[in-house]
């Protein structure tokens, strides 16, 4: 492993937090808050001690190996978190550093779950920079900083498939930093085009920027305590399409660029996308019905609630828990799916299933017809035997890791549709919480906290890089 390109790497991460806490630092100044001291703070000592320490650290080869890329993007994002964590702290908003640890993981990892009761009463810079870290954690810490230097590695590909979500990553063009700054541009265009149209919406330059940045990054960190539901008919569509925009293959974008429409509209990720989307939101509507009795209401709130929870985002405009049994078990069940690879959303990701579907049909072929050869196709090319088996692992590790994950936290002693739910929602990195008169994750204790802050990680970075972490074998000198 090369430790000093690994570590070098890292300490570059902790100095552009540094940097992108100038954000909310200038937020609490033009607010006139006491937060602005908190930030310098964290600013100052972060960036220093980042970059004396780098000074010892001089990488004598920048060459990736493939374990090298897991191990940097399991270690900046804890790292990035308990950074994150430390103005809240310092400023006593948040004085528990596990619970300030556990909104930044939330954060970051764009789950949106929080142990805070009333948002309201928190100072506005701190808030811009919770949303903030849903923006910074969507695309990906390590790939903005491939968008942005000249040359970090030789083999950024290892970053690129660490941290960007699905089972399958490709690169848009030859060199992948070139790929970074495609998808960061693009991301960048799009949230600007969010932050326009909310102003429309006479929403203020504040409250749009802060929302721009939970819905870019799938997160759902809010300003009131009533989520967007204080919002009007205009911002609330506005911020339910673009959550879907956001579930998107960021891929796609590029091919209508570039003016590669067919490959888009044969794209069998996309469709299925859709007809889920279509289907759970006629279901709710037939369903919910009854509870609003008006066909518009019941229209906007099920299109919403969908958006929200298959984009694992976690805006709300009403109250869920009230919802009739079917209803809350459809969007328990978007939960797991989530969004399409390659796009901010979490979830298991739509192209994961539909390779499993074409895994079982090829499966039950061969079974009629022995001697059938059968060739699994996605988007139209051959899936590599390597991914189809990576993806049964994946799909195993992910349910084992489910289930244990779900005993640990069960050892709190809250009801099982609390602790089922608190899983599911931090492991797809969505937010919301189901139970009755459970508002938020306040009720667990700090063990439990602990163990859903590694639960959301796991999540976000799709297991694999943040187990290789905890495996002492991988920090062995052997090259992989």
């Amino acid at each position: 492993m090369n430790y000093k390109l690994v570590f070098s790497t890292v300490l570059k991460v902790v100095k552009l937090e540094s940097a992108l806490m100038l954000l909310p630092l200038l937020t609490s100044l033009i607010f006139k808050e006491s937060c602005f001291y908190d930030f310098l703070i964290t600013m100052a000592v972060s960036f220093t001690l980042a970059h004396v320490i780098e000074k010892f650290i001089k990488p004598t080869s920048k060459y990736f190996y493939s374990k090298d890329g897991f191990i940097t993007v399991a270690l900046t994002w804890i790292i990035v978190s308990l950074i994150g964590a430390v103005p809240f702290v310092i400023s006593g908003e948040i004085p528990s550093f596990i619970d300030a640890f556990f909104e930044m993981v939330s954060g970051f990892t764009t789950t949106g779950a929080t142990i805070l009761s009333d948002v309201e009463n928190i100072s506005k810079g701190l808030l811009m920079w919770r949303s903030f870290s849903h923006f910074i954690g969507g695309m990906g810490v390590l790939v903005f900083i491939m968008a942005i230097t000249s040359k970090t590695t030789d083999r950024p590909i290892h970053i690129l498939r660490a941290e960007m979500p699905g089972p399958m990553v490709s690169k848009l063009v030859p060199k992948s930093k070139d790929t970074a700054k495609i998808l960061y541009l693009m991301y960048i265009v799009l949230t600007a085009v969010l932050v326009v149209m909310l102003l429309f919406g006479k929403m203020p330059l504040y409250d749009s920027l802060v929302h721009a940045f939970g819905t870019a990054g799938t997160g759902g960190f809010g300003i009131k305590n009533s989520s967007i539901g204080g919002y009007n008919d205009y911002i609330q569509w506005v911020i339910a399409i673009f959550m879907l925009l956001y579930g998107v293959n960021f891929n796609l974008y590029y091919f209508l660029i570039i003016k590669r429409t067919f490959s888009v509209l044969k794209s069998s990720e996309l469709r299925t996308y859709i007809i889920i989307i279509a289907t759970a939101v006629i279901a709710i509507f037939i369903n919910i019905y009854p509870l609003y009795q008006n066909v518009y209401e019941t229209i906007k709130i099920s299109f919403f609630q969908v958006s929200s929870i298959i984009t694992t985002t976690g805006y709300g405009t009403v109250d869920i828990n009230s919802w009739p049994a079917l209803s809350k078990t459809i969007l328990l069940s978007l939960m797991f799916i989530g969004g399409c690879s390659g796009s901010t959303a979490g979830g298991i990701k739509i192209s994961r299933f539909l390779l499993a579907f074409k895994k079982i049909k090829a499966e039950l072929k061969k079974l009629l017809h022995p001697n059938t050869v059968s060739v699994i196709k996605l988007e139209g090319e051959k899936v590599d035997d390597d991914v189809i088996s990576g993806l049964s692992a994946y799909f195993t590790l992910y349910f084992i890791s489910f289930i244990a994950l779900t005993l640990i936290v069960a050892t709190n002693g809250l009801p099982f549709e609390t602790t089922f739910s608190a899983v599911c929602s931090c492991f797809n990195n969505i937010g919301p919480i189901f139970g009755e008169g459970v508002q938020n994750f306040s009720c667990f204790n700090g063990f439990s906290k602990i163990i859903l802050s590694i639960t959301m990680l796991l999540g976000r970075l799709e297991i694999y890089p943040l187990l290789l972490a905890f495996i002492p074998s991988t920090w062995a000198k052997s090259k992989i």
